[in-house]
């Protein structure tokens, strides 16, 4: 099965960010990541509900929302209202985690936790059978272009293992220095989503670059 993948829009051309929408339409990604700061939970800010609207606007393909804020409860219909169709909140934001994915799934999104790179997975493990998707964060959330954190390789294989018993068809997300030179082996760790933004937007030929995210053979995966 070939991976979904995730070009973040982090990275885009804010200047002409219609123009990129339509580009990742044409492209084989299959999903469009993006990534809501507040300035609280991580020091930096982004996209508010205006930006998704507009996006949503032009896109084809599902948002794939992740929410790096304090209190994601308080806003959750809102993401939703304006075009969110997977939302992930963090891990270290949710006090009452639970009563957040069902809050998700109730408003008829998808359901996905994140984990910082100093989070364990295991703590996931209450709630995983309640999940579609867990994002592996695989550098220190807040910025585009952080160079990717090796250990991520260890959790996502932790965390495959432990959703083979719990929850098979769970996603596994990655983000956070992907690209092509390690996504075969993050996808042999255990992930099938890949999150890309400066590796697909900085690329000389970024649809070109999307289809070698996504065209990986299983005989690679296998070999």
């Amino acid at each position: 099965m070939k991976p979904l993948v995730s070009p973040s829009i982090l990275s885009a051309n804010f200047a002409n960010l219609e123009d990129d929408i339509i580009m990742l339409n044409k492209s084989e990604a299959d999903l469009i990541h993006v990534d809501v700061m507040d300035g609280v939970f991580v020091p930096n800010i982004s996209f508010g509900f205006p930006i998704i609207a507009a996006v949503k606007n032009f896109a084809k393909k599902p948002l794939d929302v992740h929410l790096m804020i304090v209190n994601p409860d308080r806003y959750l219909k809102e993401f939703k209202e304006c075009g969110a169709n997977i939302i992930t909140v963090q891990y270290e934001a949710c006090t009452h985690l639970h009563r957040t994915i069902q809050q998700i799934k109730e408003l008829g999104c998808k359901a996905s936790v994140a984990v910082n790179p100093h989070t364990p997975v295991m703590l996931l493990k209450d709630v995983l059978i309640d999940l579609d998707m867990v994002l592996i964060m695989s550098v220190n959330p807040g910025f585009g272009g952080q160079k990717f954190i090796e250990h991520t390789y260890t959790k996502i294989r932790e965390l495959r293992n432990m959703a083979n018993e719990l929850n098979p068809a769970l996603w596994i997300e990655v983000d956070g220095g992907v690209s092509t030179h390690n996504s075969l082996a993050l996808l042999k760790a255990g992930a099938n989503v890949l999150v890309s933004g400066s590796a697909i937007f900085g690329s000389i030929d970024p649809l070109h670059t999307i289809a070698e995210l996504k065209n990986i053979t299983p005989d690679l995966l296998s070999a």
